[in-house]
């Protein structure tokens, strides 16, 4: 796959605008998918995977045939996302709305048992407190944790894309962990000490 890659970024950088349009039919989708999970937004997504691939057209020059397209298309727009994150952050107010009410659509494409509506409701429970954990790790833990769980990028995979030592990857992958994992626990708590009354 990483040779027919190289060979329609190659073509693509020479003219070529169907080999071009192959490679944006390839990773569509995929950096759509990134950048909902880092953005949350499905405008601001949108926005991040026509921006990833007019950087890609415009330095397809740079591209090395003997690294994966993948790690480097996934490079470009992780870090865009960033970028956009780090604006949103200068720009919000601390009491503005972060969120664009469309909830955890991206959960959707967890596969669920579909045993009963209870454990559905289980489910997507959980789910959207996964999603909501996420959301407030710190910038330099989400998108490791993403491509991670997410992506199901290997660690070296994520080295790659975010061009930073393995041995911080590591790190990161775990502090976002625990992270996770304390929100979590912080979370059951509320609700164990606030029972719904129905």
């Amino acid at each position: 796959m990483n040779f027919v890659e190289a060979r329609l970024a190659k073509l693509a950088s020479n003219g070529d605008r169907n080999a071009f349009a192959e490679l944006v039919e390839l990773y569509k989708d995929k950096i759509f998918h990134l950048a909902y999970r880092m953005l949350n937004n499905k405008q601001e997504a949108e926005d991040a995977v026509q921006e990833t691939f007019l950087r890609v057209y415009t330095n397809l020059h740079r591209y090395d045939e003997n690294q994966k397209f993948s790690t480097w298309i996934f490079r470009i727009g992780t870090n865009l996302c960033i970028d956009k994150l780090r604006r949103r952050k200068m720009t919000y107010s601390l009491d503005a709305e972060m969120t664009d009410g469309e909830g955890n659509d991206y959960y959707a494409m967890l596969p669920s048992d579909e045993d009963t509506p209870e454990k559905q409701l289980l489910v997507s429970e959980t789910q959207a407190q996964i999603h909501r954990a996420i959301e407030t790790l710190p910038e330099k833990y989400k998108s490791v944790v993403i491509l991670r769980y997410l992506h199901d990028m290997s660690l070296q995979e994520i080295s790659d894309v975010l061009d930073m030592p393995v041995t911080t990857i590591k790190t990161r992958v775990h502090r976002g962990r625990e992270y996770l994992r304390k929100r979590l626990e912080q979370e059951e708590q509320v609700v164990n000490t606030n029972p719904v009354r129905i």
